[in-house]
């Protein structure tokens, strides 16, 4: 192994892991939640994980606004730029806090009507108004930490990031068992239970972000770029981040659609489908720490003015993303025997599950490509816009229609209905590898002088 392919392995290897370690807790915490609160209260549990839709469309902006952040700050770390990180990073803060602001209000002041939108189950909505009204203190605290969070990694600091996060889990797991349950002395609060477990945690992890900011971290959070962005950095991120924050969106609502299409076609097609959306999560942990490692490792070089390295790089990824995506698919296909027998369903639910999990196959290997190409690869180098493109049409031009079709009007067996449904990566993947060897991604974005790759 030349210096060059070991320097890149070890870039890459000490992103990766931590990043995968870090989705895994991640993933985690519903597990935790729907196991405790389904031994307590069927409609608490059905409540949580509804009320949690709205955190969930809260994070589509957070993660389109640090995905657009990070975009740059790891082509500015990569040209040893900190006054620009310092720039991009009061700019972060200036477009979070008041989207923060606005969620935070909804959820502590109109909590019912907020749960009026996913049910109509006066039970349901009872148990989301009381955990809502705690959650909705969370989100100031999980907002600003993901920000945080992005400019550590960054900068040097994953495995301190990682350390946060895994702290974080497992005080969310353990103060889940004690307020929902009431151990300890505590009282046994239920649903609103998990909330002020969601709300201690996510405040642990927010203080421990500020300490190593503080502490370690070259890169300050200054008031000045906070009142006043820089008209550059305002027009830079206009440019290249708003597809990425209008891709995010247009995707989570497609996401959410079919959700409710699947919602429709039965109690156990629900219910299967509940326990496969977790399994994908979990199997697909190492693709989303692969595409975040991905576009820090690739934005380095490409800031650095570094083109050619960054298209090796990038190449590289590319290969390392197929071969784990075809492992990863064969790990959810053979896992279905094991998930059937360890979850409690009726036959047909477990019927459904099984052949479910089996279809995971090729839809792991379309996201672990995508996700690693457009949102790392692409987006390291700025090329946004694409992605946005390809998902609305994808999201709503076939899946979406085709699949309500299916279901509604056709009237298709569930398993059919299912298929259809899941294969919005793999139509994708075309398109994407021919948009790749164009190599318009391969740009450095913080020159003083732009510069592009000529392709060869």
């Amino acid at each position: 192994m030349t210096k060059k392919e070991q320097t890149f392995s070890q870039k890459l290897v000490s992103l990766i892991i931590p990043m995968t370690l870090q989705n895994f807790m991640f993933a985690l915490v519903p597990i935790s939640d729907a196991v405790m609160l389904v031994a307590l209260d069927q409609d608490a549990m059905s409540a949580v994980s509804l009320a949690a839709q709205v955190a969930f469309v809260l994070n589509l902006f957070n993660y389109g606004i640090t995905a657009g952040i990070s975009m740059f700050v790891a082509q500015y770390w990569g040209k040893k730029d900190l006054k620009s990180i310092e720039k991009e990073f009061g700019y972060g803060m200036r477009l979070t806090i008041p989207i923060v602001l606005t969620f935070f209000i909804m959820g502590l002041f109109l909590p019912s009507g907020l749960m009026q939108i996913y049910t109509n189950v006066p039970e349901i909505i009872t148990h989301g108004v009381s955990y809502l009204r705690i959650a909705s203190f969370s989100y100031i605290t999980m907002s600003l930490s993901m920000l945080f969070e992005t400019i550590l990694k960054n900068t040097g600091f994953v495995r301190e990031s990682t350390a946060i996060s895994i702290s974080m889990v497992v005080l969310n797991v353990i103060l889940n068992a004690i307020f929902i349950f009431g151990l300890l002395g505590a009282p046994a609060m239920g649903a609103a239970g998990a909330a002020l477990a969601t709300t201690l945690s996510s405040l642990e992890a927010f203080i421990l972000c500020i300490i190593v900011l503080v502490r370690k971290c070259s890169c300050k959070l200054r008031l000045k770029y906070i009142l006043h962005s820089d008209p550059d950095i305002r027009k830079e991120f206009s440019h290249y981040s708003t597809p990425f924050v209008a891709n995010q969106l247009t995707w989570g609502v497609g996401f959410t659609m079919i959700s409710v299409i699947i919602g429709h076609l039965g109690a156990d097609a629900t219910a299967a489908n509940s326990i496969v959306a977790v399994v994908k999560d979990l199997v697909s942990c190492f693709c989303y720490a692969l595409s975040s490692g991905g576009a820090i490792v690739v934005g380095n070089e490409l800031g650095a003015g570094r083109l050619d390295t960054g298209r090796e790089y990038g190449g590289k990824i590319v290969k390392l993303t197929i071969i784990s995506g075809i492992i990863l698919g064969i790990l959810a296909a053979l896992s279905a025997p094991v998930v059937v027998r360890l979850t409690n369903l009726t036959p047909a639910a477990g019927e459904y599950l099984k052949y479910m999990l089996y279809m995971c196959s090729y839809y792991i290997l379309g996201r672990s490509i995508n996700s690693t190409v457009i949102a790392g690869i692409f987006a390291s180098g700025g090329d946004t816009r694409f992605g946005f493109i390809c998902d609305t049409v994808t999201m709503w031009a076939f899946i979406v229609p085709v699949g309500a079709l299916a279901a509604f009007v056709f009237n298709l067996p569930v398993l059919a209905v299912y298929f259809i449904l899941n294969l919005d990566e793999m139509i994708k993947l075309p398109a994407v590898y021919i948009h790749y060897k164009k190599y318009k991604w391969v740009k450095n974005l913080v020159a003083d002088k732009e510069e592009h790759y000529e392709i060869t």
